[in-house]
């Protein structure tokens, strides 16, 4: 059913990485939020690190919107899906306004998607190595493209009140609204390492008051009063908001009868990487989606008849993961009994034999190891073969981002092959019912990757 929505909303971007965007997103969530807003937040493309933050900022599931990964047609049903019941509705960009992904023109961007959701756009400019060069830069980003609305510019990592004024009066000549300046707080700076920020959900309390610091800042440095009037001069937008339900309904596998299948999902600090739209097809589809944490729990959830094991950091925790073997042994004989298994990322390093060695679940026979070099970047690719998630032949878009390298012993059947970018190759596992792979794809484009793994999950009461 079309309907209009009709929500405030920014998109905050910047000209670059680094210039602040995660800080000013989260804070103006934070800050809205203690003004006693409900705030939805959202990040543009494949990042799983912010949305945590922006989840501690307002109470809400943080939520992507990835055009790569859904496809155009999505962007404003996802989006509406996420904002419904907010008053108000914050999207953090991605890298610079009008990066997207490779070569391939704005798909992926900022400006692709606040095009898509007519939203105003605020721009963070990082004023601390210039003055009236700033003018130049914002105009040069206000007219690459008339239909991007820059409605305000919010100055990070300003030095001193002299320096506020020069970059104040050379945007007045511009005549771009300056919406907020910063300067640099280190209580409100997040830790980095070797995949980018530490998940706020690993540094709790810590998270907690960074995320606290951040708004302190936006309200002591921004006017809020104008980002509320701009985030309400949005138009209406028209169309259905996306629906878990809608979206099986075409699945052609119908919701099992009977006792709902438990899918138990891993979570905790190791395995922080989850689409909130995932558990949103898996209980749609007709299971009871339960949580658990492979740190912290020596059983998997009662009556568990399926698994999904998402992205994360298990080389950070491998000496905690592999310590823990009662559960590891448990996963290996729910994978071998044959129940479905769906692992991305951080799921396949937990199911190899080894990780950097030590010991992990043993259901793939692959060993896993820390390297220097970062594989990063969306991926186009097709279902060798048939799967718990896909038939063979099945096209999905993809991402994938680690540092690890995987040998695998002889004989495994591939999950994927990747036929863009790069030359052809074949990706991750396909073992009985275990579907584990480097790629993370998001099921909002393939909700029938939910219908398939429900209608073979082990009903309760059935034998393992």
């Amino acid at each position: 059913m079309v309907s209009t929505l009709r929500i405030p909303r920014l998109v905050v971007a910047a000209p670059s990485s680094g210039s602040g965007k995660t800080t000013v997103a989260t804070g103006l969530m934070a800050a809205f939020t203690g003004r006693g807003l409900t705030v939805s937040p959202h990040k543009a493309g494949p990042d799983y690190i912010d949305p945590g933050y922006h989840a501690l900022a307002t109470g809400r599931p943080g939520r992507n919107l990835d055009a790569y990964l859904c496809g155009t047609e999505l962007l404003g049903p996802l989006f509406a899906h996420g904002a419904a019941g907010a008053d108000l509705a914050v999207v953090e960009g991605v890298m610079g306004l009008y990066d997207g992904a490779a070569g391939q023109g704005e798909l992926a961007s900022t400006a692709q998607l606040a095009k898509a959701l007519r939203a105003p756009v605020v721009l963070v400019v990082d004023g601390s190595s210039q003055s009236r060069s700033v003018a130049a830069l914002v105009h040069g980003f206000a007219s690459w493209d008339p239909e991007v609305r820059i409605g305000g510019v919010i100055l990070n990592k300003v030095g001193s009140d002299r320096h506020e004024e020069l970059l104040r009066e050379a945007l007045d000549e511009a005549g771009v609204d300056v919406l907020g300046v910063l300067r640099r707080t280190p209580q409100a700076a997040t830790p980095s390492r070797h995949l980018g920020l530490v998940p706020g959900a690993e540094r709790e309390p810590a998270a907690v008051a960074a995320v606290a610091a951040m708004a302190e800042q936006v309200r002591a440095g921004c006017d809020l009063d104008a980002l509320w009037a701009l985030a309400r001069s949005a138009p209406p937008l028209t169309g259905a908001p996306w629906d878990p339900a809608g979206a099986l309904a075409g699945s052609g596998t119908p919701p099992p009868s009977g006792p709902r299948p438990v899918v138990a999902v891993a979570g905790g600090a190791a395995f922080t990487f989850s689409y909130a739209e995932h558990a949103e097809l898996l209980t749609a589809a007709g299971a009871e989606v339960v949580p658990f944490d492979p740190l912290r729990d020596e059983h998997l959830p009662e009556s568990t008849g399926a698994l999904v094991i998402g992205g994360g950091f298990p080389e950070v925790y491998a000496p905690e993961l592999s310590a823990n073997a009662a559960l590891r042994a448990e996963v290996a004989a729910l994978a071998a009994a044959g129940a479905p298994v769906a692992a991305e990322c951080a799921g396949l390093l937990y199911l190899a034999r080894e990780l950097d060695g030590a010991p992990m679940c043993g259901v793939l026979d692959a060993s896993a190891r820390m390297t220097e070099r970062l594989t990063l970047g969306y991926r186009d690719a097709v279902a060798v073969g048939d799967s718990v998630l896909a038939p063979a032949g099945t096209r999905v878009s993809g991402h994938e981002f680690h540092r690890t390298r995987l040998a695998p012993g002889a004989g495994t059947a591939p999950a994927w092959g990747v036929v863009r970018p790069g030359p052809p190759r074949t990706e991750g596992f396909v073992q009985g019912g275990v579907h584990a792979s480097y790629l993370h794809v998001h099921w909002a484009a393939l909700p029938t990757a939910a219908a398939r793994l429900v209608a073979r999950a082990v009903r309760p009461g059935a034998p393992v």
